[in-house]
């Protein structure tokens, strides 16, 4: 099975008026959070728009997803790793062999959340929802938890809302 058909499915699959007012308040509540990063207004909601369809497509909660990208480039689109992994998410080249298409540009703020979500969503699954475990995979770090408590301290104290507890494992919606 592909990931294709389902992707595309969940594109036409019409939304519910509460699932857009949810989606609404989550923009206005983030918004302010991600102005230290992104000054822009504009560019600022358009990226949250999008850290949200990817996400959900994913399974994925954006409030992860928003941490991810803050501890691995603190937002930049152009950020380059050491270790040659690139983009908002820190992609590593290899999986546009395994997933993509040759043309695929990983600094492509929408090409690079496609990537990172499915990747991180596949080894959510690996790894039954164990997020400690699934963050080190997504790092390359499996066995060590440096990497997973600094994306934890980042949902805890930036990302998550004041009113909803912090997770302790997410499992990814199928």
């Amino acid at each position: 099975m592909t990931l294709r058909p389902t992707l595309a499915a969940a594109r036409q699959a019409p939304l519910a008026p509460a699932a857009i007012w949810a989606t609404r308040q989550w923009l206005d509540d983030m918004t302010p959070r991600l102005a230290g990063y992104v000054p822009d207004l504009e560019r600022r909601r358009a990226l949250l728009v999008r850290i949200h369809q990817e996400a959900r497509l994913a399974g994925l909660a954006p409030e992860l997803v928003l941490s991810v990208i803050q501890v691995e480039s603190a937002f930049r689109a152009d950020a380059v790793s050491p270790a040659g992994a690139i983009g908002l998410m820190q992609v590593m080249p290899f999986w546009v062999r395994e997933l993509g298409l040759p043309v695929d540009d990983l600094t492509d703020p929408g090409r690079n959340l496609r990537y990172g979500c499915t990747i991180l969503a596949h080894y959510l699954a690996v790894e039954n929802g164990d997020l400690t475990r699934a963050l080190a995979r997504y790092h390359g770090s499996l066995g060590e938890t440096r990497y997973p408590e600094r994306v934890m301290h980042a949902l805890a104290t930036r990302w998550t809302p004041s009113d909803q507890a912090f997770p302790r494992r997410l499992t990814v919606d199928r």
